[in-house]
Formats: structure tokens, C-alpha cells, sequence
């Protein structure tokens, strides 16, 4: 059982403004790109993927209440 657990899926620009805004509160989290792992394999792939965001269980709480106060931000 894994210890990670997703709390967002977006685009790239999505996704790293919200990895920024974690990183500013210390919390560790991990960017999952399948398209990137799959040209590293070898395989093609077609456009920019969607990427995930990963937080360990321990911080997912404080994860979850800094994304939604940054999405009541933006829509302000």
C-alpha cells in the first residue's frame, strides 16, 4: 500500500503553480508525468499530457487546504 496518495491531476501549468504553492508551505510533494515516463521508455506520445500530484498521507490535510484556498484565490 502506498504511502502517497493523489490529490490533484491537471496540466503542467496547473500543476506546477500548485507543486510552487506546497513546496512554499514544506510540504514534499511528487509530480507524476505517464507521458514523460513513456518517452523515457521509448514510447511515443502524442501532446502534453496531464500530470498528478502525490502527497504523502501525512500531509494530506494541509495538502488539501492549501489547494483549495489557492483555487478560491484564483477565482477571486
Amino acid at each position: 500500500m502506498s504511502n502517497y496518495i493523489k490529490i490533484f491531476s491537471g496540466s503542467f501549468i496547473e500543476v506546477q503553480r500548485i507543486f510552487s504553492e506546497l513546496e512554499k508551505i514544506n510540504i514534499c510533494a511528487i509530480i507524476k508525468d505517464e507521458s514523460e515516463s513513456a518517452r523515457l521508455a521509448g514510447f511515443g506520445t502524442f501532446g502534453q499530457g496531464f500530470q498528478e500530484i502525490h502527497v504523502h498521507k501525512d500531509e494530506l490535510d494541509r495538502a488539501l487546504k492549501a489547494i483549495k484556498t489557492l483555487s478560491t484565490e484564483l477565482q477571486e
